[in-house]
């Protein structure tokens, strides 16, 4: 089946994608209209502005860095766009709230990130990588930290979006519809642990924490230029470096975009391991994810959590609680290993044609 250029914009009535590992969380509730049309009170709103003023009344830091994003990107924006010229798009608003709130956000998933890092046992490899990394001269340690972050990163990125109970909280960042200079900002705290095991593995094998807090600040930064509404293509680079194009794709719902290019500085993983995808005759149309997300960064931030176990009913049930723990841990496991087998396109290409056809 030949694919056209234009894709219709995905609905929340679109069936969750058979092609892939994941598996939506249970669909969210629209807040209910009252009967002259006006929405209803939402106390989550409240809370997140109470969050927002919170926030800039400690540390204005986070808008700062938000208005020099908007001089050094929008101008880029409106004289190359890639999908039209609007400044003002849908749920812009949840966009910067994400944004004004990132320290308090960054500081809830680092404390979480710690434990995850501990637990994940990366901290093994890196006993063994140690005395290559020591013994190593110093151009050729610069080199080996960025590759070993680089793969590290490009598997546990990889998971999050293969692995369904990662994909909960990872796929708040891919509900966007619209890429621009403020939708990389949309991120669930608990999306970046996933990110922990590549640091814990750098920093235990001798790398000080200086390079691997630069490498999370370029990381940081070129995600964030990565979603930029430019119509830079940069065909040169594209199975040498990150680009614009590569993360566009990344983000796609459409038919083989799906579950490919995790990298995030060297696109040579994905060329490796079989995910790589870059079609030389279309450029992605349509973004976001099949399962329906609620508005508001308030309620995003807990849609992750519907369907699983509540505190309460672990208190009064612990044992059952811990089984069904432990159950969800094998069956994690599982799929992390289902995910590794995975390395050719054939399967993917096979899903795309029943898919399509």
């Amino acid at each position: 089946m030949t694919l056209t250029a234009t894709l219709p914009e995905a609905t929340p009535l679109d069936p969750p994608d058979p092609r892939t590992f994941r598996s939506a969380v249970p669909p969210c509730v629209p807040r209910r209209a009252r009967r002259d049309g006006s929405r209803r009170f939402d106390p989550l709103a409240l809370v997140a502005l109470a969050a927002i003023a919170a926030t800039m009344a400690v540390d204005a830091t986070a808008a700062l860095v938000l208005a020099a994003l908007f001089v050094l990107v929008v101008p880029f924006e409106m004289a190359f766009p890639r999908h039209g010229r609007r400044l003002r798009r849908p749920e812009l608003g949840t966009d910067v709230a994400y944004a004004l709130v990132a320290t308090p956000l960054g500081f809830v998933g680092t404390l979480v990130a710690t434990v995850v890092g501990v637990a994940s046992l990366a901290w093994l490899p890196g006993l063994l990588l140690r005395p290559l990394v020591t013994a190593a001269p110093a151009p050729l340690r610069v080199v080996l930290g960025v590759l070993l972050f680089d793969v590290a990163v490009y598997w546990a990125h990889r998971w999050a979006h293969e692995v369904p109970f990662l994909w909960r909280f990872h796929s708040l960042h891919h509900s966007t519809r619209r890429l621009d200079w403020v939708s990389g900002f949309r991120n669930h705290p608990f999306d970046g642990v996933f990110l922990a095991p590549a640091f814990i593995l750098l920093a235990v094998a001798g790398f000080s924490p200086e390079f691997t807090g630069l490498l999370a600040v370029i990381q940081l930064f070129t995600g964030l230029f990565a979603h930029a509404n430019v119509r830079w293509r940069l065909r040169p680079l594209h199975r040498i470096v990150f680009t614009p194009e590569f993360h566009h794709w990344h983000h796609a719902d459409e038919p083989g975009a799906i579950n490919s290019n995790y990298s995030v500085f060297l696109p040579l993983w994905d060329i490796a391991f079989g995910t790589y995808f870059m079609p030389s005759d279309r450029r992605p149309q349509r973004y976001g994810v099949a399962e329906p997300t609620p508005t508001g960064i308030a309620r995003q931030l807990v849609h992750p959590f519907r369907g699983l176990p509540s505190p309460r009913t672990v208190l009064r049930h612990p044992w059952r609680s811990l089984r069904s723990a432990v159950l969800a841990v094998r069956r994690g496991l599982a799929q992390v290993a289902r995910s590794a087998r995975r390395t050719s396109r054939r399967a993917q290409r096979r899903a795309d044609r029943s898919y399509t056809g």
